[in-house]
């Protein structure tokens, strides 16, 4: 996908700080700005760049700048400061020497008079540069928070705020480039990175920072629009399989899995392109075949900073039943864009904008906080259950999962869902949980058997309304066409003895799921549709029932 018309965009900044969760596609935008404006590349310009928005549109300063390219995601942990500067100074030498070595026409016999200093070494890179009249550097930092926030899940709070306050080496590092801008022979300095905690507690140090994370030219710099995951996935399907006549189909398994993250209240919803395209890359290498597993392990990492964000089991809970159970958290709109430290970041009431840096909420508008997508609540989802001690394994549900592979019967998913892990709750949980913690914790227990055979919606969009939960079988296996649309209603222990006494669903949830499973036969005929309405009713009961067109 070609994004190259936000280069020029780029060029009103000296220092710019572009943020976005992990696995965004920030690498891939410091490759093409590495290409861009390096001179030793000015031959290669067509073959790099024609056919793109830039190659048509080229700016006076494409080919013209040295590069210096770090990428701290590299960085190796260490247990002490002389350690970390150590590794800081093994990673960040060699990307100075790179330059010179591939502009030794201009740098003639210029030697380093100082080895294994990175900061140095830059320092004497620029003077020599400046007092020579040669071109500007353009430094680019790829990850430049990666090592600082691996401390801080690590819990080594000390050592971060030693490489972060006074004559640290990180410190020194970002002096000598802002006096490099400030001089005149750095042209910009281009960071990206996940969170701007580091960037603040280095204010004093490099207080030239330019942050357009949330500036509305750039929100869509990284991620795909829904224009253009569109797009994509015509080409996919032209290329890989036997056209379009699935597009409907896959548009709506994609958009289930992997859409939703909104940068500010009022912006169109992005798919992470990395995640995308790696949906892409397996249906394309599967001829048009659903990849066994849609929720890339990647992201599984990210509890970890649950977990150190949280501090304590109290808070991690009550930040899990507000997204679990309420699917929603309230935030202040002018914390987005506000300076916050490590003290602030990890206040408990900054926790919905910390998560929202991590990529692990979206905005829903100006006030609320949910959950951006499928890959997102089964994430959420395991972590809650590991929280509560909800036991996960096999032998409670492998049996019906099994059967219900052979025999397609729903009602024994729904019993088994009620008593193996409902059964497994205290009973003052049940006045607290509600319809969306119901379908999200089926959702998350049928992926979790059923994903080789099975894809799955929450809250799927219809003309007539929002279906609760929805399961579809997958091209290419024997469960094809098989589609089951749930409706799921819950009930607390004072209604549960009148709902358990009812023979027959009432007539308005049969109305419903009955407009539900029309839409869904209009929009995919091939289906054979079969709808449900489920009654949970606290921990005293349940009833399901098949409902007939």
């Amino acid at each position: 996908m070609d994004k190259t018309n936000f280069i020029p965009r780029l060029e009103n900044y000296n220092a710019p700080v572009f943020l976005r969760p992990r696995r965004f596609g920030k690498s891939l935008l410091v490759s093409t700005l590495a290409c861009y404006y390096d001179r030793t590349k000015a031959d290669r310009f067509e073959e790099l760049f024609g056919g793109t928005w830039i190659g048509e549109h080229p700016t006076e300063e494409h080919n013209r700048y040295m590069i210096v390219r770090y990428d701290f995601s590299a960085m190796a942990m260490a247990d002490d400061m002389e350690g970390l500067e150590q590794n800081f100074n093994r990673l960040n030498c060699s990307p100075v020497e790179i330059m010179v070595t591939h502009n030794r026409d201009l740098f003639q016999d210029f030697q380093f008079t100082t080895k294994g200093n990175a900061s140095q070494m830059l320092e004497e890179a620029l003077g020599y540069a400046r007092e020579h009249g040669l071109p500007k550097v353009y430094i680019l930092i790829d990850e430049y928070d990666n090592f600082t926030n691996q401390l801080l899940t690590a819990y080594k709070d000390p050592l971060y705020e030693q490489i972060t306050t006074k004559d640290s080496f990180l410190r020194t590092f970002f002096k000598v480039i802002k006096k490099g801008i400030g001089e005149g022979s750095i042209r910009t300095c281009f960071c990206t990175g996940v969170l701007p905690v580091t960037m603040d507690d280095l204010t004093s140090g490099y207080n030239i920072a330019e942050i357009l994370t949330l500036e509305p030219e750039f929100l869509n710099m990284l991620g795909f629009t829904y224009e253009e995951a569109g797009a994509y996935l015509r080409y996919v399907l032209d290329k890989y399989t036997e056209g379009q006549d699935r597009f409907n189909e896959i548009w709506q398994l994609i958009v289930n899995n992997y859409d939703g993250y909104r940068f500010l209240p009022e912006a169109e919803p992005l798919f992470n392109s990395t995640i995308l395209t790696y949906f892409f890359k397996k249906f394309a290498v599967r001829k048009g075949g659903i990849p066994r597993e849609l929720v890339d392990e990647n992201l599984r990492t990210d509890i970890g900073w649950i977990r150190r964000l949280t501090l304590s089991l109290e808070n991690a809970k009550e930040m899990l039943d507000a997204l679990v159970i309420n699917d929603e958290l309230p935030y202040n709109v002018p914390d987005l864009s506000s300076k916050f430290n490590k003290k602030k970041f990890f206040d408990k009431t900054f926790y919905p904008v910390s998560l929202f840096y991590l990529g692990m909420t979206t905005l829903r508008n100006n006030y609320r906080m949910v959950l951006p997508n499928l890959t997102m609540r089964s994430i959420y989802m395991d972590y809650y259950n590991e929280m509560n001690h909800i036991e996960g394994g096999a032998p409670r549900y492998v049996p019906t999962y099994e059967r219900f592979t052979e025999d397609r019967r729903f009602e024994p998913l729904v019993q088994n869902y009620f008593e193996q892990y409902l059964g497994q709750f205290p009973a003052q949980v049940f006045d607290k949980i509600n319809e969306n913690f119901i379908r999200c914790s089926f959702f998350e227990l049928c992926s979790r058997y059923l994903s080789s055979y099975y894809t799955f919606a929450i809250e799927q969009n219809n003309s007539v309304g929002c279906s609760n939960f929805e399961m579809t079988g997958i091209p290419g296996t024997n469960y094809y066409k098989d589609d089951r649309l749930v409706e799921f209603k819950y009930f607390k222990a004072k209604e549960a003895e009148h709902m358990l006494a009812l023979n027959a669903p009432r007539p308005e949830d049969v109305a419903q799921v009955r407009a539900y499973a029309k839409d869904t036969k209009l929009k995919f005929p091939i289906y054979n549709v079969r709808s449900y309405i489920v009654y949970i009713c606290a921990n005293k009961g349940w009833k399901c029932w098949e409902v007939t067109p």
